[in-house]
């Protein structure tokens, strides 16, 4: 029986801002300057700043260095370190304040899908020239043996223009060194075998992200989720997260009353939103579709990924040493 409980936990937290709360790590800070707040999170923030050195805005990503799941951030900036791709929000540096470990990425200035979906209705072919980017996206870090396992509209970015997609978060990535073992994710989004996976047992990644770009493609093309139902919000919502999780579990959705697509999309939505991982499709599966391959731009298919350039970027011991840092720093203070 699933745990509708443990299920409701994984609700992210709004991101709206209160800038009365929110505390401004960079004030002092050689190199970088606050410009403003850009989002808030359950465990923390990010900013948008301006790097003295280069001209260049960024966005920092701040997060207390007393909380304590310090293998996580970890794994996030460790994989995050390692990925090179125009489709990735690009890893910079991270560094420590007096009360934040903080995490400099680069800044997309079109802010996130779910946004752009607030105000802007795509055709199938704008559904697919954004898919196709997520894809080429998800296709990488797949390569480079990283799942995500939190793509979703949040999760994805827009350049200044609207037009270049970029994935960015990688604080659930698991590595192929790793298992996935703990049921994580947002619910809209959650992979039928993340809600049923018993105690002990573990799931592909891998599998769990391509079910999360057919949830991603659904609500760019109908801005609603496939399993969610208007009707729902009227129930408590215990009652109503059950609900959800009952329609993810069956793969049961539909195309909306009113809306249409051509037979190819629904045949892609088919082969992905399957609940039996092993039945559904990979994203080199993907990638050969007719749909997915209609109006692709030249050399997309291209995955002769060049190796990120060491030159300039922070090392591996100096993360580790700063994290080491953060970690003492919260023994110290819990040993008070």
């Amino acid at each position: 029986m699933v745990d509708v409980e443990s299920i409701s936990r994984l609700i992210p937290t709004s991101l709206s801002l209160n800038e009365d709360t929110l505390p401004n790590p960079l004030a002092g800070h050689g190199r970088y300057e606050k410009v403003k707040d850009l989002g808030k999170g359950s465990h923390g923030f990010v900013l948008l700043a301006n790097d003295k050195c280069t001209g260049e805005r960024v966005a920092i990503k701040c997060l207390p260095r007393g909380l304590g799941g310090i293998e996580k951030v970890k794994r996030e900036l460790l994989n995050h370190r390692q990925l090179w791709h125009a489709h990735v929000i690009q890893f910079y540096e991270v560094f420590l304040t007096a009360h934040h470990v903080c995490i400099v990425m680069e800044y997309a200035a079109g802010g996130h899908m779910w946004s752009y979906l607030s105000a802007n209705v795509l055709s199938e072919d704008g559904a697919r020239f954004f898919f196709q980017q997520l894809i080429f996206a998800v296709r990488y870090c797949h390569h480079m043996k990283i799942s995500n396992r939190d793509i979703k509209l949040e999760n994805t970015l827009l350049d200044a223009d609207n037009k270049v997609l970029k994935l960015c978060d990688f604080g659930l990535s698991k590595d192929e060194s790793s298992e996935c073992k703990t049921r994580v994710g947002t619910p809209n989004y959650l992979a039928p075998e993340i809600i049923n996976m018993p105690k002990g047992a573990t799931y592909d990644g891998k599998r769990a992200d391509v079910w999360c770009c057919g949830v991603m493609l659904y609500a760019m093309l109908f801005r609603s989720f496939p399993f969610h139902r208007p009707e729902d919000r009227d129930l408590p919502k215990k009652d109503a997260m059950r609900k959800l999780i009952d329609r993810i579990v069956k793969a049961e959705w539909s195309v909306p009353a009113g809306a249409t697509i051509s037979e190819d999309c629904k045949d892609l939505l088919t082969g992905i939103l399957q609940s039996d991982p092993s039945k559904r499709m990979t994203v080199e599966d993907i990638v050969q579709h007719p749909w997915y391959k209609s109006s692709l731009p030249d050399r997309a298919g291209n995955t002769d990924y060049p190796p990120r350039p060491e030159e300039g970027l922070q090392s591996v011991s100096s993360i580790m040493e700063l994290l080491q840092q953060a970690m003492n720093d919260f023994d110290d203070v819990a040993a008070a």
